[in-house]
C-alpha cells in the first residue's frame, strides 16, 4: 500500500532533493505530489498566524487534498490549512525550527509536526567565521575601493587596522550545534574562547554575560530567539564591550538592538560588525544599516549551502520513514 506525500519544496530545498530522499528512506511505495514554493525569489513573511512562510495558503490547500504527509521548508501550516486538510497526519518542516507551523492547532487536529535540527550548523558556523574575518580585515570595503579604481594606503595605518584572532578572546553567546562548531574553529585559530549559555553543558561551566562582554574583543551571537533573549544585546551591553571590538550576528535579528549597533559603529566604539540577520527582512529603504560605516552584511544566507539543503531533505525523509514503520518520530515538535 502506498502513502501519498506532498513535496512542497522551493528553490533551495528543492522537490528533487525531497523526493530523492523519500525514495531512499521510506519503505514501500510513495505516491508523491509536487508543489513548488517561490522562496527565496519571493521573501517569506507572516501568513495567517504563522511566521517565516511563503504566502501560498490557497495553493497548499488544493495540493493537500487526499494527502497524508507533507514535506516542506516554507509552506504555512495555518489553522485554515489544517481545517481544509482532514487527511493530513504528518507535516515535516525541513528547517531548524517549525516557525511556519501552528503547533497548537496541529496538535488539536491530530497532525504531528517535525523539524530538522542541525541541518545548517556547519554552513552557519563557517559563515560566522567568514563574517568575523571580513569585518576585522575590512575585506568588503577594500574590495569595493579597488573595484572602483581607488588604492587607499590609509587602511594600513595603525589606528585603522584590526586585531588578529590568534591570542584574542572571542565570546560566544549560545552554545548549541552552531556555537560548538564555531568554538572548535576558533580554537584552531589560536583564539581564547569564552562561552555564555545558561542552558547548555559548557566545558568549564561558561561565564556570565557581563564577564564575557567585558573580556571579549570579538562577540558572536548564537542564541535562539525567545521572549527571554529578545533584545539581549542593547546599548548597555555594547558599551560594556572593549573599545575597538567586533560584533557578529548570524543567529536572529531579535537578539540585538540595531539602533544601538549603528550608534556604536558611528561613534567608533565598535571597530566593525557583521550581520546576516535583521529586525526587518528585506532591509527597508532608508534604514540606517545601509549607511552605517564598517558594517558587513549578507542577506540571511549563513545557512545556505548545498549540503544544508541535502541534509534537510534527508532528516525529514527519515522521520517520514519512521512514521510509515510505526516508530516514534525523532524530531517531533507537537505535544
Amino acid at each position: 500500500m502506498s502513502i501519498r506525500v506532498l513535496a512542497a519544496g522551493d528553490h533551495f530545498v528543492q522537490n528533487r532533493l525531497l523526493i530523492d530522499a523519500l525514495r531512499r528512506e521510506v519503505p514501500g511505495e510513495v505516491d508523491v505530489r509536487e508543489l513548488t514554493l517561490p522562496w527565496p525569489v519571493e521573501p517569506f513573511g507572516r501568513v495567517g498566524e504563522v511566521d517565516e512562510a511563503s504566502d501560498v495558503e490557497d495553493e497548499l490547500i488544493e495540493a493537500l487534498r487526499g494527502v497524508e504527509v507533507c514535506v516542506t521548508q516554507m509552506a504555512p501550516l495555518t489553522k485554515r490549512v489544517l481545517d481544509a486538510s482532514p487527511d493530513l497526519r504528518l507535516f515535516c518542516v525541513s528547517r531548524g525550527g517549525p516557525v511556519n507551523a501552528n503547533l497548537e492547532a496541529a496538535a488539536r487536529a491530530g497532525v504531528a509536526v517535525t523539524y530538522a535540527p542541525g541541518r545548517n550548523a556547519v554552513a552557519t558556523a563557517e559563515h560566522t567565521l567568514a563574517m568575523l574575518l571580513a569585518a576585522t580585515r575590512r575585506i568588503p570595503q577594500t574590495h569595493a575601493d579597488l573595484a572602483g579604481g581607488v588604492w587607499r594606503g590609509d587602511y594600513y595605518m595603525y589606528d585603522n587596522v584590526g586585531p588578529e584572532l590568534e591570542g584574542s578572546t572571542v565570546g560566544l553567546i549560545g552554545y548549541g550545534a552552531i556555537g560548538r562548531r564555531v568554538a572548535r574553529m576558533l580554537e584552531g585559530f589560536g583564539a581564547n574562547v569564552l562561552v555564555h549559555d545558561p542552558y547548555a553543558d559548557v566545558p568549564g561551566g561558561g561565564v556570565g554575560l557581563s564577564e564575557l562582554l567585558e573580556r571579549a574583543r570579538f562577540v558572536s551571537l548564537h542564541a535562539r530567539a525567545t521572549a527571554e533573549t529578545a533584545g539581549m544585546i542593547g546599548a548597555a551591553e555594547i558599551a560594556a564591550m572593549p573599545r575597538g571590538s567586533v560584533l557578529v550576528n548570524c543567529a536572529r535579528g531579535a537578539l540585538l538592538d540595531y539602533d544601538a549597533l549603528c550608534d556604536a559603529l558611528d561613534s567608533g566604539h565598535l571597530f566593525g560588525a557583521a550581520m546576516d540577520v535583521f529586525p526587518e527582512e528585506p532591509i527597508p529603504p532608508g534604514s540606517r544599516l545601509l549607511t552605517t560605516p564598517n558594517l558587513v552584511m549578507t542577506p540571511h544566507l549563513a545557512g545556505a549551502s548545498k549540503e544544508t539543503a541535502m541534509k534537510a531533505a534527508a532528516i525529514v525523509a527519515a522521520d517520514v520513514a519512521r512514521y510509515v514503520r510505526g516508530e516514534p518520530l525523532a524530531h517531533v515538535a507537537t505535544p
